[in-house]
């Protein structure tokens, strides 16, 4: 397990090129070998997967990173590893992509809406391991990337092999709150922020509206994300890419099973 060779790693985030965190993160991912970042030229925070496929898109060298880094301008974290994998990199398949330092935790079911989730989750679309990282703040929404290196270093040593088509989703509690207790093994928590749409008039008298309530209550889940990162560790939780529900299919499998004459395994 770990890497025993200097690797090629490619790095993206959902924050855009600006953001603190990816310009950590390619400083940790330069201990294991070469990198490259591409990252969007903006703020894409809860885009998720969303790849661009109806309008043209534009890479541009970036400057003030410790290692080659381009911005995707109009791109999504999903464009930036397309991108990344099958242009800047083209011939070159890089052995880890990485994604992140995200600003913010991404627990429980948030990962269905994270563009910093996503740019991993691509990754392994395309064959290749990913890890997501992201950092809880501290109560004055303070991030202290460069505080939490050694531990992105440790799961990123530990994290090979990963099986196919999964990847890692990592959160970091802040170590401003209190010490780090170590690296735990999770699975997805339950995450739920308050319903909120707030409703407001522009200078010129038009409507407009905010939605996502701020108030987070993460149900007690013994082994989840959420209570690691409440109980002062780092989660480390493995994702797949297939959402089957195994129990409804085999539940289903028998609901049908001989309901058409013509379908023996309807559903497989």
């Amino acid at each position: 397990m770990g890497y025993n060779a200097p690797v090629r790693i490619l790095i993206t985030n959902d924050d855009g090129i600006h953001s603190e965190g990816v310009r950590v993160l390619q400083e940790v991912a330069s201990r294991f070998g070469d990198s490259v970042v591409v990252a969007p030229d903006r703020d894409r925070s809860g885009i998720g997967q969303a790849i661009s496929l109806s309008r043209p898109l534009r890479l541009r060298e970036a400057r003030g990173y410790p290692g080659r880094a381009f911005a995707l301008e109009g791109g999504t974290p999903a464009d930036c590893v397309y991108v990344g994998l099958h242009h800047v990199l083209k011939g070159q398949t890089p052995d880890l992509v990485l994604s992140g330092i995200n600003p913010g935790a991404n627990l429980g079911w948030d990962v269905l809406y994270s563009g910093t989730a996503a740019g991993a989750r691509e990754s392994v679309l395309h064959g290749i391991p990913g890890i997501a990282f992201s950092l809880l703040g501290s109560s004055s929404r303070q991030f202290p990337f460069e505080m939490v290196t050694e531990w992105i270093a440790q799961v990123i040593e530990a994290a090979r092999p990963l099986p196919e088509h999964t990847f890692l989703n990592v959160n970091i509690p802040s170590p401003l709150v209190g010490p780090i207790a170590g690296i735990r093994p999770t699975r997805l928590g339950h995450r739920y922020y308050s319903k909120e749409v707030v409703l407001r008039t522009d200078p010129r008298g038009g409507e407009y509206l905010w939605i996502g309530g701020e108030h987070v209550t993460m149900p007690d889940i013994v082994g989840s994300d959420c209570n690691a990162v409440r109980e002062g560790w780092v989660s480390v939780t493995p994702l797949g890419c297939d959402s089957t529900d195994i129990v409804t299919l085999d539940a289903l499998r028998a609901r049908f099973q001989g309901a058409s004459p013509d379908l023996d395994n309807p559903l497989e």
